[in-house]
């Protein structure tokens, strides 16, 4: 795309300095995976870089149905993708590229979270981005990343810090470490990943404990949706639609994805099981339920008129959840399959941008917020990592 800088310095100048060929393709109108997969494998090109969108693309395709071994390197540029979508890539594609990132992703970061290592200040009661704040679950998402790494090869510094504030945390005798719902994304499904690894009764007891406490504090059972956190049940905070309760669209997503993630590693046959299913379904239905008719969930799920508009991260979360359900025998395909259509439309037609992007999503905060800009340029790792969970999924239920 010449409309871009990287255009002249990332693909032109670079490669004349270095004496390299250059394969220039030229083409109209909106990426076309199938197009290009045809021709790197006619012209078995040797390096490819793209924008993540153009990769989400082709990922969607069987690819399978085109020879790629002359690549040696898939280059990424424009945005950055969270180490857990590399490794859902590699999982998918079997490219080690993928893989090496993650891992010097993980490196880079001494395969840890935050390092205070007094116990005695480790910190999670509030928000907070200090290295003492180990116990936040805003310092333990990572540990997700490197657990999964861990059992592609089991070396023992990639899981040692997590070990160690995981097994600390589930000796405590506090519950309340969850008390916002992104929580429950980023840092429930770490128990039952550490558990695949160590067996640990104890850090499925202290996962289902934790979760009680945050669910009977922000589920709400009538809407069958998840508050934010404890400042927004209501009638502490009421919507603009004849003073109704307020759901943030994001923050239900955290809940739904992060319930995937749960029951997905979570043994077929303990005895917490049943919570977490429940939960899963009749989020689900009442997610379903507040779907925008062009198949995004606005910021307010239960008054547009609070935040109106597209929104992307939500939606895309959602998204994830809902096609995971089906595809696992969770959720009624006959269903879900129209909420998820209309959903995948609104991500792969609104959301996804010529350029490769991501937009419309709405910037980092806790709320349905209108006063925060979101349109076709609003991006954020973290909308992008969501769009790429729904496709990777998405290619899993059409495969």
């Amino acid at each position: 795309d010449s409309g871009w800088a990287k255009f002249g310095w990332g693909k032109i100048y670079g490669q004349w300095i270095c004496g390299a060929v250059q394969f220039v393709y030229d083409f109209t109108g909106r990426f076309d995976a199938k197009d290009m997969l045809s021709v790197i494998s006619q012209h078995k090109l040797t390096t490819f870089c793209a924008p993540p969108t153009m990769y989400r693309f082709m990922l969607q395709e069987d690819m399978t149905q085109y020879d790629l071994s002359s690549i040696e390197n898939f280059c990424n540029a424009g945005e950055p993708l969270n180490p857990e979508v590399f490794n859902r890539i590699y999982e998918l594609t079997g490219k080690k590229e993928y893989l090496d990132y993650a891992i010097e992703w993980a490196e880079y970061n001494n395969w840890k979270g935050a390092t205070q290592k007094d116990k005695r200040k480790w910190k999670y009661e509030t928000y907070g981005e200090g290295m003492d704040h180990v116990l936040f679950a805003d310092w333990q998402i990572c540990f997700q990343v490197y657990a999964d790494l861990y059992k592609i090869e089991h070396r023992a510094e990639r899981i040692e810090r997590a070990l160690e504030v995981m097994c600390y945390q589930a000796k405590t005798d506090k519950k309340d470490y969850w008390w916002w719902a992104d929580a429950l994304y980023m840092g429930m499904p770490i128990f039952t990943k550490i558990y695949s690894i160590t067996h640990d009764q104890k850090l499925l007891d202290k996962q289902y404990e934790c979760f009680r406490w945050t669910d009977s504090l922000l589920f709400d059972t009538d809407a069958q949706l998840y508050y934010r956190d404890g400042k927004y049940v209501y009638p502490k905070v009421k919507t603009a639609c004849n003073g109704g309760k307020s759901f943030w669209a994001r923050g239900a997503g955290w809940v739904l994805a992060g319930l995937a993630k749960v029951i997905q590693d979570l043994p077929k046959d303990s005895k917490y099981r049943a919570l977490y299913v429940d939960r899963f379904k009749k989020l689900s239905a009442g997610v379903a339920r507040c779907q925008q008719s062009e198949g995004y969930w606005s910021r307010s799920m239960l008054c547009e008129d609070d935040a109106p508009g597209y929104e992307t991260s939500g939606t895309a979360f959602f998204t994830y959840g809902l096609i995971w359900g089906v595809n696992n025998g969770i959720l009624s395909a006959k269903e879900y399959k129209p909420v998820i259509d209309k959903a995948w439309k609104y991500l792969s037609e609104t959301a996804l941008q010529p350029d490769g992007s991501v937009g419309f999503v709405q910037p980092i905060g806790e709320k349905p917020d209108p006063t925060r800009k979101v349109d076709s340029k609003s991006q954020a790792p973290f909308g992008t990592g969501a769009w790429l969970l729904a496709a990777t999924e998405y290619y899993k239920s059409i495969k």
